[in-house]
């Protein structure tokens, strides 16, 4: 696990669809295969094991680095950070936490790729708090949602509607949006050699791509969220809300605020919290036996 020299490796030279086309020959798993595999490596570390768990799942990181292709980075070294966040992801998998390893994965995954992306910009420092990363990877998304499409500034209510939602300051928000749209960083500027050459909107995300199978989110998703929804009711008022603020949410509640909330000691919201979330998966894993289905329930 020290190294992927055994994987097949996406590279300009080799070109993004042959890659594509040689990861899929790698079957997916069903439940049981994954956890007998994933049980070899963590009790024997059976390399043989994390290796078919990894191959497995390269259609998932390669599905996750398309949707960071606005970044003017090469697209083979986007999935090859995919692929180092898998193997970690890999290595650390516990299949006796009740969930597949493709939810956990994408957590590495994505952490890898960021972080990927952040070292190679210079306007984005590792040193930037959260919510200017936030602002970094989410920008875009943003100005395509309320249509804010043109080249330069935003105008003010796009500004003011675009900080609302992410959270940041509109000074922030004017000042990533002139650095990366204008300047050094333009959308319109050329990478790659001459021959190569491409604008940095050549890169932008398809929303439509299907390169790469849909994996992870068959039917996953949608039954987790129902599994979620029924399991909530197991929860008393105090505990539901409690749950939701604290790990539910993009932005947690702190302790102190929720202790002011209900009156109560830091470490009474912790224990709230801890067996409000104990309950929560016990009564979803209750939900998916009698429902005869296997998926995530933390």
């Amino acid at each position: 696990m020290s190294s992927y020299a055994n994987l097949p490796a996406p590279s300009p030279e080799q070109g993004l669809n042959r890659y594509l086309q040689e990861i899929r020959r790698f079957p997916m798993l069903e439940p049981e295969q994954e956890y007998m595999l994933a049980k070899r490596w963590v009790d024997h570390q059976d390399t043989d094991a994390a290796h078919q768990l990894v191959t497995s799942h390269l259609r998932l990181a390669a599905k996750i680095a398309m949707g960071y292709r606005g970044y003017g980075l090469p697209q083979a070294e986007v999935i090859s950070e995919a692929n180092v966040g898998l193997m970690q992801a890999v290595k650390r998998f516990d299949p006796e936490k009740g969930f597949r390893l493709a939810t956990y994965a994408m957590w590495w995954i994505r952490a890898s790729i960021q972080e990927y992306i952040l070292r190679s910009w210079s306007l984005v420092k590792l040193g930037t708090t959260s919510a200017q990363k936030k602002l970094f990877f989410n920008l875009r998304k943003a100005k395509n949602r309320i249509g804010a499409l043109e080249d330069g500034d935003l105008r003010p209510e796009n500004v003011a509607k675009i900080a609302h939602d992410l959270n940041v300051t509109e000074e922030e928000v004017i000042s990533m949006n002139r650095r990366l749209s204008g300047g050094d960083s333009s959308l319109n500027a050329t990478v790659g050699t001459e021959e190569g050459a491409a604008s940095w909107q050549d890169w932008l995300e398809d929303e439509n791509a299907n390169q790469a199978e849909d994996y992870a989110e068959r039917d996953e998703l949608d039954l987790r969220r129902e599994l979620l929804a029924e399991a909530m009711d197991a929860l008393n008022d105090r505990e539901r809300d409690v749950l939701t603020q604290r790990r539910l949410s993009d932005d947690p509640v702190t302790l102190e605020d929720l202790s002011q909330r209900y009156d109560v000691s830091r470490e009474r919201i912790r224990q709230i919290e801890v067996r409000a979330f104990e309950k929560l998966q016990a009564r979803m894993r209750t939900l998916a036996r009698e429902k005869g289905i296997v998926v995530p329930v933390t």
